[in-house]
């Protein structure tokens, strides 16, 4: 429960200081050698705003995805992998902006216990 809830932490830290809001719930499970977060409350005014057109919505969810994957494949936050004892190889993430849900999925080279 420990490991779950300094994980939750580094993924808030992160996004709070690349997006300026972090997720105000964050629900992480892992399984075998992944670890899949739900994160809920992300978008800040300025991205509520900008969504409510369609290009708006593209554009928020592009930089809440493609962004943030690109961060991670350059190199993954302060404190990830030790705390998981395992290399980190990839982040799959996706973002629902009329819930404001998003999901990550990260995996890593073995199982976590």
């Amino acid at each position: 429960m420990k490991k779950i809830h300094e994980f939750n932490d580094i993924i808030r830290k992160l996004r709070k200081d690349l997006f300026g809001k972090g997720p105000e719930r964050i629900h992480t499970l892992f399984i075998d050698n992944m670890v899949v977060s739900t994160l809920y409350g992300n978008l800040t005014p300025t991205e509520k705003f900008i969504a409510r057109t369609p290009e708006g919505k593209e554009m928020v969810h592009r930089a809440r995805t493609s962004m943030i994957q690109a961060v991670y494949a350059k190199e993954p936050p302060e404190g990830l992998e030790q705390l998981v004892d395992a290399k980190f190889l990839h982040l799959f993430s996706d973002f629902k902006i009329d819930d404001d849900i998003a999901v990550s999925v990260f995996l890593f080279d073995r199982p976590i216990d």
